[in-house]
């Protein structure tokens, strides 16, 4: 029995010491994903019903991300964006990392997303393919409970690329 409580004290502490050093954070940002080109040429068949997206179909995206700052360099989220590509629209649901500084001023940051996509396409039911977008950019920290972000980077999804450039606001 007294093994159970000295274990249980044990986790107890390591909980309060852990929450000290992680903070829960939201994201909201606006997107403009700028059409670069396909990852994928197909020799059509008569049946065939075309590209997921049409050339040069730009789009836009509205992202919200709930997440922890583990220390003052790693933030760990889960995210939703709603797509518009200029009539199309859709929506993705993905895991994001970023490596970025919580100190004052302006700083550089580094973000990994990967996750799913699905649009409302010319195709029964839509499409739905993975994504991926490795991006960079800056971060300044207005006062401790906000930070504004400015990013731009590559990412892959509908068999298209895309160079997505986003502005955003993160808060505790």
């Amino acid at each position: 029995m007294p093994k159970h409580v000295i274990t249980l004290l044990m986790i107890s502490f390591l909980t309060l010491d852990l929450s000290g050093q992680i903070d829960y954070k939201v994201k909201a940002d606006f997107s403009y994903l700028n059409y670069i080109g396909r990852t994928i040429q197909i020799d059509p068949s008569p049946d065939w019903k075309g590209y997921y997206l049409n050339d040069g179909q730009h789009g836009k995206a509205l992202s919200l991300v709930n997440g922890l700052q583990f220390n003052e360099f790693f933030f760990l989220g889960i995210g939703a964006s709603y797509l518009d590509f200029q009539g199309t629209k859709g929506h993705t649901i993905f895991g994001e990392m970023e490596f970025s500084s919580e100190k004052t001023g302006i700083r550089p940051l580094f973000g990994v997303k990967g996750g799913y996509s699905h649009i409302n396409n010319h195709y029964e039911n839509g499409t739905s393919t993975g994504m991926i977008e490795l991006s960079g950019g800056l971060s300044y920290r207005i006062n401790q409970m906000f930070k504004l972000q400015m990013q731009s980077g590559i990412m892959f999804t509908q068999q298209v690329v895309f160079v997505p450039v986003r502005i955003g606001i993160n808060f505790k």
